[in-house]
């Protein structure tokens, strides 16, 4: 299953490392990113491929809401289906 993290805020360092190593911690496999700071603020979109995630799809939104929180950044998880279906219109 693959799905999306976007990540948006103040950049900061350490934000690629802190959400690779929290996809490394759940065993979910990176397979494509871009990133860009424009004025000052990140943003960064991964596809990653949750087969082999070791967390439920829920309990993995809540470890990226828990490093949102910490990070004071907007990290979101998010499955591509539902993902392409939001962008369809």
């Amino acid at each position: 299953m693959k799905s999306f993290i976007t990540v948006t805020g103040k950049d900061a360092v350490g934000v690629v490392a802190k959400v690779a190593t929290l996809c490394s911690e759940m065993n979910i496999n990176i397979l494509d990113v871009t990133q860009s700071i424009l004025s000052g603020m990140f943003a960064m979109i991964m596809l990653v491929d949750m087969s082999g995630c070791n967390v439920s799809h829920r309990e993995a939104r809540k470890n990226f809401a828990l490093l949102r929180e910490k990070m004071n950044m907007d990290i979101n998880l998010t499955r591509s289906e539902v993902f392409d279906a939001m962008h369809k219109i």
